[in-house]
């Protein structure tokens, strides 16, 4: 299904596909960097890639937290890094009127995990006619995400990605069930696993989001031997200094030598 996406490529290699990008648009240069370095390294692997960022962050924990340089200004870097580089974007939404006018920006409308049930949010991105990527929410079951799949289907829109992002079992950490994947892959469409927020700490006292990216290279390669049809991953340059959720974030250096360990995986399974 995933070859049907605008600009993508590499999709007769059998690798699995990469969503990747910053957390959240922080600058043009910061997210032009990451794209021509992720793309460099794709075009390289022949990994079918999609880069990502938020141009709004709507879900913080506290009222100073970035959420952004703007809906506008950040939704046209979106739309130059896709037209100058040519390669496909996703981006968020939380409304449906977000829904309307990121169409005219980006490939792909990721709907959040905590918004996944979301009725007439999912109604309107799949009336967009774009694909639509769906988080499963930290407090679902695989199996209940047939449903988010039906609403977009129904409304008209066959193109639905399905994402696993980790579950809560209690206040301060995720679990990742890779029983999940397979679940989802039964409704017939590409199933990611987002390896970087499957290791968010959220509810920390200080009100920041913290992480354990130590484990992302563990997370995903499990990710690869289960048969997940892509990778989500966040990276940044400088992680530490990243505008949103840097303590999960994978830093930019490393994911060229975890995307080949990650394609032996693959090749191994397959």
């Amino acid at each position: 299904m995933i070859e049907k996406i605008a600009q993508i490529r590499h999709t007769d290699s059998g690798n699995f596909f990469l969503i990747a990008g910053p957390c959240v648009v922080e600058s043009e240069k910061l997210c032009f960097e990451v794209a021509e370095s992720v793309m460099a390294i794709t075009d390289r692997l022949r990994i079918p890639f999609i880069f990502k960022a938020s141009y709004k962050k709507a879900n913080r924990s506290r009222l100073d937290s970035f959420t952004g340089i703007g809906d506008k200004e950040g939704l046209e870097i979106l739309a130059k890094i896709r037209n100058t580089l040519k390669i496909p974007t996703v981006t968020d939404i939380h409304t449906e009127q977000e829904a309307e006018m990121a169409a005219n920006y980006v490939d792909i409308l990721q709907i959040p995990a905590f918004l996944c049930r979301q009725t007439d949010l999912l109604v309107a991105a799949a009336k967009t006619g774009k694909f639509v990527n769906v988080k499963k929410g930290q407090f679902l079951s695989a199996e209940s995400m047939k449903f988010a799949v039906e609403k977009i289907q129904m409304s008209g829109n066959n193109n639905v990605i399905l994402t696993e992002r980790g579950s809560m079992f209690g206040y301060q950490d995720l679990v990742v069930d890779y029983r999940s994947i397979p679940e989802m892959q039964k409704n017939n469409v590409p199933v990611v696993l987002d390896i970087t927020h499957s290791l968010q700490q959220p509810n920390q006292p200080g009100g920041v989001t913290g992480g354990n990216p130590a484990m992302i290279a563990t997370i995903a390669k499990a990710g690869i031997a289960v048969g997940v049809d892509g990778i989500f991953v966040e990276t940044h340059p400088s992680p530490a200094r990243a505008l949103s959720d840097g303590a999960n974030m994978l830093h930019l250096d490393k994911l060229n030598g975890l995307l080949e360990q990650l394609i032996k995986i693959r090749k191994a399974v397959v």
